[in-house]
């Protein structure tokens, strides 16, 4: 359980294995972090396959763990994980191919939004539950994927959406049948390697270096709202809720 790392043939493959669902702690998420950027460092890489066990893909932060710690420590670490890993996705020397299953919730939307292709299985559901939970953010990261209206839609009523729908975006490379996963993201992860390691990495480089938004500061902004939320009562209310199975009875 954990983390899990393989390079073959050029290609890291990090795995990532937290039951019940692959929501991360804090740790997990500064783990993470290290992985990818220690991945894409290594000379001898050509791209990153991202991908888990389990139910589903990633669920987002350890819930459990923030209402289980005293103070802001957890909150304020689950902030700085998340951005850490999705950094890390982002600036990864190579290129990120983020292999999907299950469900893709909350902070998994971050590191997918931040990848530089996907793959999925079908009948995976991508969704952003943070209104739901009191909190804001990867609306940024969301924004990769789908349109402006539907982000919106998906922010403000907290619903998944199938991963046809991304496909059909062109958000999506190739949806598979699970069984297939695997062998689909690392064969485009082969054809990316097949190139020259040189100019890959300068393509990374070049393309990230275009970007119409700056997804850091983007999302660090986010995280601002998220802060507010909670000094405010409301987020404890809402996990408070999640971690008893109940629904939240907001007062505000």
């Amino acid at each position: 359980m954990g983390f899990s790392v393989e390079v073959d043939d050029g290609i890291a493959e990090i795995v990532m294995d937290h039951p019940k669902v692959n929501a991360l702690t804090v740790a997990g998420w500064f783990e993470l972090a290290d992985l990818v950027t220690a991945a894409g460092r290594d000379p001898d890489v050509g791209a990153v396959v991202l991908r888990a066990e389990g139910r589903g893909w990633n669920a987002g932060v350890d819930i459990k763990e923030m209402q289980a710690t005293e103070g802001f420590d957890a909150l304020i670490g689950a902030n700085r994980g998340c951005y850490a890993a999705f950094a890390a996705v982002y600036e990864c020397e190579v290129p990120v191919i983020a292999a999907i299953h299950g469900y893709c919730l909350g902070g998994g939307i971050g590191l997918a939004g931040n990848a530089d292709m996907i793959v999925a299985a079908e009948g995976t559901r991508f969704g952003l539950p943070e209104v739901n939970q009191g909190a804001l953010g990867a609306a940024t990261h969301l924004a990769r994927l789908v349109p402006q209206h539907k982000m919106r839609e998906m922010v403000f009523t907290a619903e998944p959406i199938d991963v046809s729908l991304l496909e059909a975006w062109g958000s999506v490379s190739r949806v598979v049948p699970l069984d297939e996963l695997r062998d689909a993201a690392f064969d485009l992860a082969a054809k990316v390697c097949s190139k020259s390691r040189l100019v890959i990495r300068r393509a990374k480089e070049c393309l990230n270096g275009i970007d119409p938004v700056d997804v850091k500061r983007s999302y660090r902004f986010e995280q601002g709202f998220t802060f507010e939320l909670n000094l405010s009562g409301v987020s404890d209310e809402a996990r408070d809720a999640f971690v008893q199975g109940t629904d939240a009875k907001f007062t505000k």
